[in-house]
């Protein structure tokens, strides 16, 4: 696409998904769909080809949802334009600064339900088999859309590319979890791919990692849905440390970057990511009223570290994955009239620059 000049802002087009001259064309065949014309609620992806599929669901009324960045704060943004919102600001709102702005989360809770879902692609076959960026991001939505009930195998997919992207893809590239493609819609042709390889059929756990569980809250909430519902959520990584954990806990951080309240006292030189912080407990807290309440919530630890005059505690429990299930289950967690401080705890080595010992942990910020 490149080096034909096919691409478009923003350039170069290498690892993201590629914006193409003739995307806003590509797009035209959208509304024309009958599944688009069923639809209510659309889900679309936040990336530069697809604005202006985006501006057609606003344009016709319909409820647009955007996926978070990476999935970082959250599975969905609801797009609401100002009231009276003529079509340049529907335009503007379709923009990535649009999605930004005019924006709400939604919710697992909000049980909502998704007729069409439109994604990126790097390559596409006919066929409806798709090869994304790499990192698995729209495979993950997919999935996790599964997870909260949102899409069924008969919700359809859209993938708009460039003519030059729909090639020949072997069979033996996908994996289970690999999400496939309805309708492939270019500048020339819109494709029914007729694909009868079955959609995810929710989150594969064993292919999450405990990194990710740890960048994605959203992630986590849903580990500890379906764990409570008696599924097999292990993790691909369960009884490994975080990656990247020890980098974190021997990068020296200045006194602004660490915070100013919560270092540890426990001795020793080696406090692994399966320990959590629980800070801004009450004056009066009792160790027993923590453990009743922990196990209300069921994040009862393997043991516990009691720092009651400096209103804090160390949960330690068997494993990383374990630990990021008790933070999920301790959003939001009250102590009598305080709402607890809950984070991953870190280790902060040699000097300790917020002027704690050396072999303290710390809440990881």
């Amino acid at each position: 696409m490149e080096a034909q000049n096919l691409a478009d802002f923003p350039r170069p087009v290498h690892h993201r998904i590629p914006n193409f001259k003739g995307a806003s064309r590509a797009a035209e065949h959208f509304p024309r769909l009958q599944a688009f014309k069923m639809a209510r609620t659309i889900k679309v992806n936040p990336d530069a080809p697809q604005k202006n599929a985006r501006f057609f669901v606003l344009n016709s009324k319909k409820t647009l949802l955007v996926p978070t960045p990476r999935l970082r704060t959250g599975l969905f943004n609801k797009i609401t334009p100002p009231p009276g919102a003529t079509k340049d600001i529907l335009r503007k709102c379709a923009t990535s600064q649009g999605v930004r702005n005019y924006s709400t989360p939604v919710g697992l809770d909000s049980r909502v339900l998704v007729d069409l879902v439109v994604v990126g692609s790097v390559a596409v076959s006919e066929k409806g088999w798709r090869i994304g960026k790499g990192e698995g991001y729209a495979d993950l939505e997919y999935a996790m859309m599964v997870s909260m009930g949102a899409v069924s195998q008969g919700t359809p997919v859209v993938t708009i590319v460039h003519d030059c992207q729909v090639v020949d893809i072997p069979e033996t590239l996908l994996e289970d979890h690999d999400l496939t493609v309805d309708y492939i819609l270019t500048p020339t042709r819109a494709i029914t791919t007729g694909c009868e390889r079955p959609k995810p059929t929710g989150i594969v756990w064993p292919k999450i990692s405990c990194e990710m569980m740890g960048k994605m809250p959203v992630l986590r909430s849903l580990h500890c849905r379906e764990e409570q519902a008696g599924k097999d959520v292990t993790l691909r990584d369960k009884h490994r440390s975080l990656p990247g954990a020890r980098a974190a806990l021997s990068t020296v951080r200045s006194p602004r970057e660490l915070p100013s309240l919560e270092s540890g006292s426990l001795q020793g030189d080696d406090v692994p990511s399966s320990t959590v912080y629980v800070g801004n407990l009450p004056r009066d807290a009792r160790v027993s009223e923590l453990k009743r309440a922990l196990s209300a919530r069921g994040a009862a630890p393997s043991r516990l570290t009691w720092q009651g005059p400096q209103r804090r505690a160390f949960l330690h429990y068997r494993d990383p994955a374990k630990a990021w299930q008790a933070i999920s289950r301790l959003q939001g967690f009250c102590l009598g009239t305080n709402t607890a401080r809950v984070a991953l705890a870190r280790h902060q080595g040699a000097s300790g620059p917020a002027g704690g010992r050396a072999g303290e942990p710390h809440p990881d910020p």
